[in-house]
């Protein structure tokens, strides 16, 4: 009994701090690479970093448990020239280790540039299933400009545009293959950061829906702070629709503030939540010979067993 409830409280934490696939990778570089103690007050928060560390019910069971085993997954750093260590992975981990009294904990310590630092930044966080989207925004759009650094001029053999690597895939194309979210998906989320600080705090509690904010994201800056005044003024916020014909008014020129308040005075129309998605789409994944309540079967019948590890997992 008291194994099965240390497993359990092993597997929270860790997920806590990384993916299954991300803590492999970690240990894996453990073993070859030097794990050293390292002071906290010597680990500094990496640059602009999008991933917002919250004293909540998840950090409270990660102090626990750090004060139990100590850091069971080690942090990445890299050497700063003016003294101590950037942060690359292990934000949460610091501050955990800090608030169980701990003054130091393992860090594998690589010297990295700054394209490759972000690129492991964000992709040690992206995987968790509880990222605000300001926070998969700034991130996405943080590695997406990393990679295309990397990218670099083409060469002879890669003529395509920046952003393209020598097999002619586009950087965001390549981004989308080891992300939970398609690259539509992805350009999507990256429309978020060009809102305003006080939208995008919206989005993240919940108060805009995201496909409402990715339409209001194309008003200028000017026009997002009078459209902000006038959700108070009327106390609500923009559906999809009146986000699309803000949109709409906005690239013609027409958004004014009078235009704003009668959008947003208007009466709702109640909008189902709906998730779509065309034949077309979904054939890709089908032998050419299933019906369409074949693939709905299956389409359940894969939910169903996601559900099951899902709780399964939860259990452990």
């Amino acid at each position: 009994m008291k194994s099965s409830a240390r497993n359990v409280k092993l597997a929270s934490v860790d997920d806590l701090f990384t993916t299954e696939e991300n803590r492999q990778e970690i240990q894996a570089d453990a073993k070859r690479e030097k794990v050293q103690m390292l002071p906290l007050s010597e680990l500094h928060p990496f640059r602009n970093h999008p991933f917002k560390v919250k004293d909540d019910e998840a950090m409270a069971n990660t102090v626990d448990s750090v004060r139990q085993y100590g850091v069971l997954v080690p942090a990445i750093a890299r050497p700063l020239e003016s003294g101590g260590y950037e942060l690359v992975s292990g934000h949460r981990r610091r501050h955990a280790s800090e608030l169980a009294g701990l003054t130091e904990m393992p860090v594998i310590v690589r010297d990295l540039d700054d394209d490759a630092a972000t690129i492991i930044m964000v992709d040690s966080n992206l995987q968790r299933e509880t990222l605000l989207p300001s926070e998969r925004a700034f991130a996405y759009k943080m590695k997406l400009e990393a990679m295309k650094r990397q990218a670099g001029r083409p060469s002879k053999e890669n003529r395509d545009q920046v952003g393209h690597n020598f097999f002619g895939k586009r950087s965001v194309d390549l981004l989308a293959e080891n992300a939970p979210d398609s690259r539509n998906q992805i350009q999507r989320f990256i429309r978020l950061t060009a809102l305003i600080p006080d939208l995008l705090n919206l989005v993240d509690e919940k108060k805009v829906a995201f496909n409402p904010a990715v339409e209001l994201s194309y008003l200028k800056t000017e026009e997002q702070v009078l459209l902000l005044d006038a959700m108070e003024s009327e106390q609500t916020t923009p559906s999809l629709s009146q986000a699309q014909r803000l949109k709409k008014f906005s690239q013609e020129g027409k958004l004014s503030v009078d235009v704003m308040r009668a959008i947003m005075s208007e009466e709702k129309k109640p909008e189902m939540d709906k998730v779509i998605f065309t034949s077309a789409k979904l054939r890709q994944y089908f032998p050419k010979s299933y019906t369409p309540q074949q693939m709905e079967n299956t389409i359940l019948r894969l939910l169903e067993q996601w559900q099951r590890k899902r709780q399964h997992e939860a259990e452990r």
